[in-house]
């Protein structure tokens, strides 16, 4: 990388040391075109500035050197002609910038009084103006190096703190993506659980039926394979429908309530259960995601009761009140522990479907003594509705 005794930070100002540098020594040259000797060593010295301020130099150790000699060469002219007395001044600025500040402050003061005394040298003694001048210039260059790399550290706090706020924000865009994905993906377990996977159930549940009555009653098996047959084809539809992400099936064209009626039906045809369905309050329109998780809640209470309760009855009641929206699944079946692990997914996929919108969804039950699940909706705002 191409550098010279500035940093990058202080580039602006380095362009303006080199132009000082290069105007007060051609300002020096001129006053010492009669001595050649003199006009020598100030073109030689032009030189090695330039050769300092355009090589390559990857450490600082040769450019601490290249300023000694910098320095030596600009005192012996100092001394042989006044005009380079004042290139002490760009020179205060590399003492600045190449040494640390603890040897770099007095090395000023140093450079100031040797630029002081080559003046003395010259006019056989010193005035006040000739004192001030070297000094006002030092400390100008002070302050203006110590303000530059001041801001220069400020710019380099928030550019840390920039990079740092960009980060922090490409790791909540990862965690918030991540989160997303974790959502879908509960929210695919979810159709699955109360779609595909108790419409699989329920097939099953038939054949095995069909398949005991072969050999006892063909009529009967008829009947179970037909039904079969037919909860395939609602699986399919439900299938196709979940791939579409459209509503389910028995949603479309009907009301909650007559949807709420087939699912009902359906279930009963598959069971040994008697299960029955009522509607209590004045129905009021809801929006589709309320009227989607209720028909998967009763799927799912409704699939659980057929397989694991062997309730002789089940019931079925959708209640419109005047805030809210309750759904109760009761059965007599035999009944479980909900505190179990083993209560199963569909219960806490149940529950986060009501959860999603609000609502809460209870379990009652015990061994022996039947089940009851109640999902509670409370009802959104009038405008919200269908």
């Amino acid at each position: 990388m191409r550098t010279d005794p500035f940093s990058p930070p202080m580039r602006p100002i380095a362009w303006a040391v080199h132009g000082t540098f290069l105007v007060l020594l051609a300002i020096a040259l001129v006053r010492g075109l009669p001595d050649g000797a003199v006009l020598a060593g100030g073109l030689l010295l032009g030189v090695f500035y330039l050769a300092g301020v355009t090589r390559h130099r990857p450490r600082r150790g040769p450019a601490r050197v290249w300023l000694a000699l910098l320095t030596a060469g600009w005192a012996a002219l100092a001394l042989a002609s006044p005009g380079f007395v004042w290139l002490a001044f760009p020179l205060f600025f590399l003492y600045l910038h190449l040494l640390p500040r603890l040897a770099a402050v007095p090395g000023v003061v140093l450079l100031t009084a040797a630029a002081v005394g080559a003046t003395a040298w010259h006019g056989g003694g010193v005035t006040v103006a000739e004192v001030l001048g070297p000094s006002i210039g030092a400390a100008v260059a002070v302050l203006m190096t110590l303000a530059y790399q001041a801001l220069y550290r400020e710019s380099e706090r928030r550019r840390l703190l920039i990079d740092d706020l960009v980060r922090t924000r490409e790791r909540l865009v990862r965690a918030e993506a991540d989160a997303a994905r974790l959502t879908e993906r509960e929210r695919l377990a979810r159709e699955i659980h109360d779609t595909l996977a108790q419409g699989m159930s329920s097939i099953i549940l038939l054949l095995r039926a069909a398949r005991r009555d072969l050999d006892t009653d063909r009529g009967a098996a008829r009947g179970r394979l037909e039904e079969a047959e037919q909860a395939a084809a609602e699986n399919l539809a439900e299938a196709r429908n979940f791939v579409r992400a459209l509503a389910p099936p028995v949603l479309q064209r009907s009301s909650l309530a007559d949807a709420l009626r087939r699912i009902t039906e359906s279930a009963a045809a598959r069971s040994a259960s008697r299960i029955r369905f009522e509607v209590s309050g004045v129905p009021a329109g809801l929006p589709t995601e309320y009227e989607v998780a209720l028909v998967r809640i009763a799927q799912g209470a409704l699939g659980n009761a057929a397989q694991h309760s062997h309730a002789g009855n089940v019931g079925v009641t959708l209640t419109y009140l005047d805030d809210m929206v309750v759904l109760d699944v009761v059965d007599d079946g035999r009944g479980f522990d909900p505190a179990e692990p083993a209560a199963g997914y569909g219960l806490r996929a149940m529950r986060e479907r009501a959860r999603a919108l609000g609502g809460t969804l209870t379990v009652e039950s015990a061994p022996g003594e039947g089940t009851a699940v109640a999902a509670t909706l409370p009802l959104p705002a009038e405008g919200a509705r269908r």
